[in-house]
């Protein structure tokens, strides 16, 4: 047998392994087993929205700025078990995008399989890093959702790309300033409730206070930007999430598709209609 094909009998069996091991050994021990954290998404209406630290009506708390409340209602339309399904699907097709032919090996890195199985938005994160060094704008569904991985903007500041720095700002600020005209009981509640989160607990978490990642995170990215490496801004905002889940790693799968040279082959910024467009220059590849 090839060398070749017998790496690639390794990276299935494995997979599978690692497969059945977090579907069957590790998900039983998870409260509400497949699809905890994307249980977060489904639900809506609820009364309140952000009901305090913990769990609250069955639900994983939510935790996210109300701008996605109307996405989330449309969700709820979707019954439980077929959006959970869904949302696990769509996850997996933008792990595809991002991981391109290695998707197979990388599924032996295990975040991946367990934010597939937990469901949470770490996936949507890295695509919306890939994106936004293309489309700026995108980084406002991070400043919008875990907030603190936006230490990663930092790579524009010390670029001097002030453009893509004021398109992913204004978009952000556009957002949220239409919603807090269109509700702002909810948005000073999300304030309010990002104030009130409890220590994490549990075995798959990274235990560094927040504080300590940030700053390391501003210098990874600094680094970077000063030296045209662009792999530095996923790895800066994976640091930065408010918690480091194990799964949160999952970002790093970002990488992959940065190697590839991923934001070259998406449609130039100045391609698009002009009412919509800013004219962004691409990055060099690191």
């Amino acid at each position: 047998m090839p060398l070749k094909t017998l790496g690639w009998c390794l990276c299935v069996a494995f997979a599978a392994l690692l497969l059945y091991v977090v579907v069957f050994v590790v998900g039983p021990t998870i409260p509400n087993g497949f699809g905890f954290d994307s249980r977060a998404y489904w639900g809506f209406p609820r009364d309140p929205i952000y009901a305090g630290p913990g769990t609250a009506n069955g639900y994983t708390i939510y935790r996210y700025s109300p701008a996605f409340i109307p996405l989330l209602q449309l969700f709820t339309l979707i019954p439980w078990p077929v959006f959970a399904i869904a949302w696990a699907a769509a996850m997996f097709g933008v792990y595809l995008w991002l991981a391109g032919r290695s998707w197979l090996p990388l599924l032996c890195f295990p975040p991946i399989i367990f934010e597939l199985y937990m469901g949470n938005i770490h996936l949507l994160i890295a695509a919306a890093i890939v994106l936004g060094f293309r489309w700026p704008a995108t980084w406002a569904f991070l400043l919008l959702t875990k907030v603190t991985p936006g230490v990663g903007l930092l790579w524009f500041a010390v670029r001097r790309e002030w453009r893509s720095l004021l398109v992913a700002l204004g978009a952000t600020a556009a957002v949220a300033g239409l919603g807090i005209v269109l509700a702002p009981d909810a948005w000073s509640d999300w304030l309010r409730s990002l104030q009130e989160t409890q220590p994490s607990i549990g075995p798959n978490f990274v235990a560094v206070p927040l504080v300590a990642r940030l700053a390391a995170a501003a210098a990874i990215v600094t680094w970077g930007a000063l030296t045209d490496r662009r792999w530095t801004v996923v790895v800066a905002a994976t640091l930065g999430l408010p918690t480091l889940w194990t799964h949160g790693l999952a970002i790093l799968v970002a990488i992959s598709a940065l190697r590839r040279g991923m934001p070259e082959r998406l449609p130039a910024v100045s391609r698009l209609p002009r009412w919509i467009s800013w004219r962004v220059a691409a990055p060099s590849a690191s």
